[in-house]
């Protein structure tokens, strides 16, 4: 082992010029470069934790970014090319586009401690060290990006990341310990065009509803990690939530119109949101770093006086820190469109 360590040393020295060993989050010794410049990640989670670290160790991206986007993000993501996924569900990576990007570090992402042969054997292939990131849930954030700072040997950065991540968890654990169970919002999270698929409880798609307080109405066991949940129209009514969250724009301007929809509390109330997306879905699918924003507009949705908040100021900030980019108030309005209070003239066009 100390000489196979010791070969792939000279190797990595041979190809980037100065190496390192660190030890990645689930355990394995590796030889890296010491200052990687060209990094893959073959998932979201990696590739978007990669763009907060550092946009410019980015060999390539995951899908094609919508062109509206490109303005809340670093300026060298018009010019990255679409590699597609190496591994997991819906892999379609240019594997002979990748080869050639010739990257010195592979980014891993995993939700659980273990390692495939079938990924190793692909992994293979790219002729390039790789690293795992692991993230069991939100909260391993912090630690994700001070890993990442070393190992891309951006510590300033990654801790500058992980602090920020950590003062939001501390503050948004508070406030729900301090909110009695019979007072937390009961949320229903309406996914589809018509909004009658949804995820139960114990769903990694709506794990900020866990930390906010376990405030999820839809109680069941998921049946794959998919989701999307079919539910009827009566089980909703039955459930009748005080807060409903919105992925399909086109459901979020229809529901007022519904004389089903607008028998609930939570349309009677005005309490009805359309999660913010650009350029990332801060809630979910894929569940990525965005749901550090997501969690605290979360908070201050369904708790407006306890969770306080200046939902603008604290989103330029987000952005700022995460993004690379200062936000406009055209640009502002753009990300929180039907994401804040009372439903506007706006949010309907």
């Amino acid at each position: 082992m100390k000489i196979l360590k010791l070969l792939l040393l000279l190797l990595l020295v041979a190809k980037v010029g100065f190496a390192k060993e660190i030890t990645d989050m689930i355990g394995r010794s590796v030889i890296v470069p010491d200052k990687p410049k060209k990094t893959y990640a073959p998932s979201p989670y990696g590739a978007y934790a990669l763009y907060a670290l550092d946009p410019t160790l980015l060999v390539g991206w995951i899908f094609d970014i919508d062109k509206e986007d490109y303005q809340f993000l670093h300026p060298t993501m018009q010019n990255l090319q679409t590699i597609g996924r190496l591994l997991g569900a819906g892999q379609n990576a240019n594997l002979e586009v990748l080869l050639s990007k010739n990257p010195d570090l592979i980014l891993m992402w995993k939700h659980s401690n273990e390692f495939t042969q079938k990924e190793e054997e692909m992994l293979r292939v790219l002729n390039a060290p790789y690293i795992f990131a692991l993230e069991e849930e939100i909260t391993d954030y912090p630690q994700i990006f001070r890993f990442l700072g070393k190992a891309l040997s951006r510590e300033d950065r990654g801790k500058e990341l992980a602090t920020y991540a950590e003062d939001l968890f501390s503050r948004v654990q508070q406030t729900v310990t301090s909110i009695a169970v019979e007072k937390r919002a009961r949320v229903y999270y309406a996914e589809g065009v018509d909004g009658l698929a949804t995820e139960c409880d114990d769903s990694i798609h709506v794990h900020l509803l866990k930390i906010a307080g376990d405030v999820n109405i839809h109680r069941c066991s998921t049946t794959s990690h998919k989701g999307f949940e079919k539910i009827s129209m009566e089980r909703v009514l039955e459930y009748n939530p005080d807060v409903i969250l919105i992925q399909d724009e086109i459901f979020f301007r229809d529901i007022y119109n519904s004389a089903l929809w607008s028998q609930l509390d939570a349309v009677k109330n005005r309490r009805v949101y359309l999660i913010p997306r650009a350029p990332f879905n801060w809630f979910d699918r894929p569940p990525s770093f965005m749901r550090i924003m997501g969690l605290e507009w979360l908070m201050h949705t369904i708790y407006p006086d306890e969770y306080s908040l200046d939902l603008q100021s604290r989103t330029r900030e987000f952005y700022k820190l995460f993004m690379g980019v200062d936000l406009s108030q055209a640009q502002l309005d753009h990300v929180l469109k039907g994401a804040t209070s009372l439903i506007k003239e706006v949010d309907m066009k």
